[in-house]
């Protein structure tokens, strides 16, 4: 999958599925590049408020800048940096803007407004999503938790004897814990359960897309990584996110089949997903179905 934040260059050694949804993954969301002015050589430029602007009202929040796009108002945090271009990106807190040190604040208003529908059709298609967001999932007994694409029942039961068994035939997944656990502990024995069966599946899906690709990987491991479905590097070692469990067999495969599919082609070109789309042709709807579920529809660990 590609990643979807500016275009920089992968490591060559080492390829990544990048995570669409995971919090603090500031790659899955959407972001946007503009030039930034030339700097005259050897001139620092100063940074001057925008001409005509007037001090930003008290109610400003803290750590923000205020724009005005004609009848709109847009409040947005700035970032300097050392990178060439001015940078927006739509964030949980709004716009973030990063933006070289030497570029006026003048400078960076213009490039706002120049990209204030893009900005706008952003915020918008955020706040859309915010209002379809589904509650997090409580930890209790009784709880629907997501597994192979599909819901499955958790069930506490209070004893001192550890022990936790899912069975397939009432889709229930039960958990031994003493009375006076902490929620923690319920997590903890759920997420290594889900951990033990994604090391199991994984183990059994590698074989069948390296056989239909030709290639043979030198070992797979799990990854924890909150940026990041899986990767890939060039002598052959796989890592994949034991949170896929929550999907279902078709999003696993693409994300497995994607990342075999760099051992013959290191890179994201047209020959690369000709390649995965050889072994898993319908690779695009299960992008879309990665993409659909939100970091607000999965079970916090």
């Amino acid at each position: 999958m590609k990643k979807l934040l500016r275009n920089t260059s992968p490591d060559p050694q080492q390829l990544a599925l990048q995570l669409d949804f995971f919090p603090g993954d500031f790659a899955s969301l959407p972001t946007i590049d503009s030039p930034a002015p030339k700097q005259g050589p050897g001139i620092q430029q100063p940074l001057l408020p925008l001409p005509g602007a007037s001090a930003p009202p008290a109610a400003l929040p803290h750590g923000k800048r205020r724009v005005h796009l004609k009848e709109h108002v847009l409040d947005y945090t700035l970032l300097r940096s050392k990178r060439r271009s001015i940078g927006f990106l739509i964030g949980d807190d709004g716009l973030r803007v990063t933006a070289p040190k030497w570029v006026t604040l003048g400078e960076i208003e213009s490039a706002i407004r120049e990209k204030q529908r893009w900005i706008f059709a952003k915020l918008n298609e955020r706040h859309e999503r915010s209002a379809r967001l589904q509650p997090q999932m409580q930890w209790r007994d009784g709880a629907a938790l997501p597994y192979l694409g599909a819901d499955i029942t958790l069930r506490i039961v209070s004893t001192q004897a550890a022990g936790i068994n899912y069975d397939a035939t009432t889709r229930e997944l039960t958990v031994c814990l003493p009375a006076d656990a902490a929620e923690q502990q319920l997590k903890d024995r759920v997420q290594g359960w889900l951990q033990v069966e994604a090391k199991r599946l994984f183990a059994e899906r590698l074989p069948v897309y390296a056989e239909k690709l030709g290639v043979s990987y030198q070992s797979f491991a799990l990854s924890s990584a909150m940026t990041q479905w899986g990767s890939c590097t060039a002598d052959g070692k796989i890592r994949l996110n034991w949170r896929l469990m929550h999907f279902a067999l078709p999003q696993i495969d693409y994300v497995i089949a994607h990342e075999l599919a760099h051992l013959r082609e290191m890179n994201h070109s047209p020959r690369f997903w000709a390649t995965v789309q050889s072994v898993f042709p319908e690779f695009e709807a299960a992008k879309k179905a990665l993409r659909e579920r939100g970091p607000e529809t999965l079970p916090i660990f």
